[in-house]
């Protein structure tokens, strides 16, 4: 699960940072960071862990981060139509091959 670590601009060590972008212009002189990994050791150590919700969090240059399923998947994106990063497994070989994929078990694992 994916989630945003506010800081003055040091990066959280110990998670995976997908993505980076200077905050809301509510909030000058910070940084969001979309971490992925444990965010309750980042809480243990003060740091300000902010939970994503389904949408859309745009990046500084043209791309950002996609967020959907009650929040537990995400897509980090250089343009809104552009993958770059998921954390969803790609569909299985079948697909490449022209079979038949059961598209509701390779994406939702149903």
């Amino acid at each position: 699960m994916m989630f945003i670590v506010r800081s003055n601009g040091a990066a959280p060590a110990g998670v995976s940072i997908k993505m980076r972008r200077r905050t809301p212009w509510s909030l000058k002189n910070e940084t969001d960071f979309f971490c992925v990994g444990d965010s309750e050791s980042l809480r243990a150590q003060s740091l300000t862990v902010v939970a994503v919700h389904d949408g859309w969090y745009p990046d500084d240059s043209g791309g950002g981060v996609a967020i959907f399923g009650q929040g537990r998947f995400w897509e980090v994106r250089d343009t809104p139509f552009t993958i770059q990063e998921t954390d969803r497994q790609p569909l299985p070989s079948a697909a490449a091959a022209g079979e038949i994929v059961d598209i509701r078990a390779a994406i939702f694992g149903a």
